[in-house]
C-alpha cells in the first residue's frame, strides 16, 4: 500500500528493539542528518525527517503495535499519504528536543562544536478529534468513501485565524526578539554552553497580540462545524485506528490542527463469521442431499456462489472457495471463504418416515466405517486450513 521504507531500517535496528535502543539510534541519526552538519543538504534535511518519523511511530507502544500488524496502511490517512504527513522541522525539535538535549549536556545542538541551529518558535498544537465508525461486511472488502459533519474548533474567519484585530496589531516580541525563545549562556566544566527556554512572554510564539480580534477573542478560533470526507481502506478489521491529518481541532493563532483519529468497528454479519481475512458460512445439508449430492448456493459478500455437494459429504466436512474471502489490509492477497457442511437431522418422524429409516439402518451400507482421518477430526481440520 505504500511506498515508504520500513521504519525499523530507517533506524537500523531489529523489530526486538527495546526503547533504550530505539533512542540511541535515533540519536545516531539526528546528530548524522542534522541541518546544521549538512547545511543546504535537501537529502540530508529528508532523512533527518524520516528518521524522526520512524522514531514517532516506533517509540510510541500503540503506534508501534499498530504498525507491526498493519505496516504503513496502519499509519495512513485518508488519502493514503504518510502517517507524518506535514511533519515539520518545528514538530521534530519540539517532540525530540529532549534526546537533543540528553545527547549534548543540556543545550540540545546550540553552541555545541561550533553548530546552531538557532533559536525556534514554538508551534501550538490543536487537539485530535477521535470518532468511531461502523462498516459492513462489504465496506470492508471494497473499501468505503465516508463523509461526517464534525462539531470542532475552526479558524476564526474574521482574522483568519491570527487572533489579532488586524496586521498592525501583531508585534514581535521585544523580550525574545520574535525567536520564541530565550537564551543564556553559562560556564561549565566543558567550557561555554549555550541553554534555551521558550520566551515567557509570547509563549513561544515569537509575537504578542496588541488589539486581539472582536470575534475570537485573541484566541484565533471559534467553536464551528466542518463536513470532512475519508477514504478507508480495504480489509480494515475492528479496532483499526486510521489518522486523517490536519482535520481535528484548530490551533491557537494559526498553530498546527489536530488530527480525525478514525476508530473502525464492525457491523457483525448474521450469515458470514470474519476469521482474519477468511470468511466462515455454516450450510446445514438435508440427510438425503449430504448422501445423494446436490448443488446449492451459499452467501458471499459481493452475493450468492454456487457449489456442489458431493454424495456421501460427512458431517463437518469444510469447502473452501478461493478468494471469496476479504482482502489483506497491506494487499498480500485475499481470503477464503471456508462453507462448514453441517448435516441437520430431523429431530422428530412420521410414521412413515420412522419406517423408511429403519429399512435404511438396516442396511449394511449405512453403518458407520469411517476410515483414519475420518477419525481423527484434529487432523482433519488441521489439513482444512493448511
Amino acid at each position: 500500500m505504500s511506498t515508504k521504507r520500513d521504519y525499523y531500517e530507517i533506524l537500523g535496528v531489529s523489530k526486538n528493539a527495546t526503547p533504550e535502543e530505539l533512542k540511541k539510534a535515533y540519536r545516531k541519526k539526528a546528530i548524522e542528518y542534522h541541518p546544521d552538519k549538512n547545511p543546504g543538504n535537501k537529502a540530508a534535511e529528508e532523512k533527518f525527517k524520516e528518521a524522526a518519523e520512524a522514531y514517532d511511530v516506533l517509540s510510541t507502544p500503540e503506534k508501534r503495535q499498530r504498525y507491526d500488524q498493519f505496516g504503513h496502511a496502519g499509519m495512513s490517512g485518508a488519502a493514503g499519504g504518510g502517517y507524518s504527513q506535514g511533519f515539520s522541522m518545528d514538530d521534530i525539535f519540539s517532540n525530540f528536543g529532549d534526546i537533543f538535549e540528553s545527547a549534548f549536556g543540556g543545550g540540545g545542538f546550540s553552541g555545541f562544536s561550533g553548530f546552531s541551529s538557532g533559536a525556534r518558535r514554538q508551534t501550538s498544537y490543536g487537539s485530535d478529534i477521535r470518532i468511531r465508525v461502523k462498516l459492513n461486511l462489504y465496506d470492508i472488502a471494497h473499501g468505503v468513501e465516508k463523509k461526517v459533519k464534525l462539531s470542532k474548533t475552526v479558524a476564526c474567519k474574521t482574522c483568519g485565524g491570527s487572533g489579532a484585530k488586524n496586521k498592525d496589531s501583531v508585534t514581535t516580541c521585544s523580550t525574545c526578539r520574535g525567536s520564541g525563545q530565550v537564551t543564556q549562556v553559562v560556564n561549565t566544566m566543558l567550557g561555554r554552553m549555550q541553554t534555551s527556554t521558550v520566551c515567557p512572554r509570547c509563549h513561544g510564539e515569537g509575537k504578542v497580540i496588541a488589539t486581539p480580534c472582536a470575534t475570537c477573542h485573541g484566541d484565533g478560533t471559534v467553536k464551528g462545524e466542518e463536513e470532512i470526507s475519508f477514504h478507508i481502506p480495504a480489509g480494515v478489521s475492528e479496532g483499526m485506528q486510521l489518522n486523517i491529518s490536519g482535520k481535528g481541532n484548530a490551533a491557537r493563532h494559526g498553530g498546527q490542527n489536530g488530527d480525525l483519529q478514525v476508530i473502525i468497528e464492525e457491523d457483525p454479519n448474521e450469515e458470514l463469521v470474519r476469521d482474519g481475512s477468511n470468511l466462515i458460512y455454516q450450510l446445514f445439508v438435508a440427510v438425503p442431499d449430504a448422501s445423494l449430492g446436490k448443488s446449492v448456493e451459499v452467501p458471499t459478500v459481493d452475493g450468492k456462489a454456487k457449489i456442489a455437494i458431493k454424495a456421501g459429504t460427512q458431517p463437518g466436512t469444510i469447502l473452501r472457495l478461493k478468494g471469496k474471502g476479504l482482502p489483506d489490509v497491506n494487499r498480500y492477497g485475499t481470503g477464503d471463504l471456508l462453507v462448514y457442511v453441517n448435516v441437520w437431522i430431523p429431530k422428530k418422524l412420521d410414521k412413515e418416515e420412522q419406517k423408511i429409516l429403519e429399512k435404511l439402518g438396516a442396511s449394511e451400507n449405512f453403518k458407520p466405517k469411517p476410515d483414519a482421518g475420518e477419525r481423527n477430526l484434529m487432523d482433519r481440520l488441521r489439513k482444512m486450513f493448511h
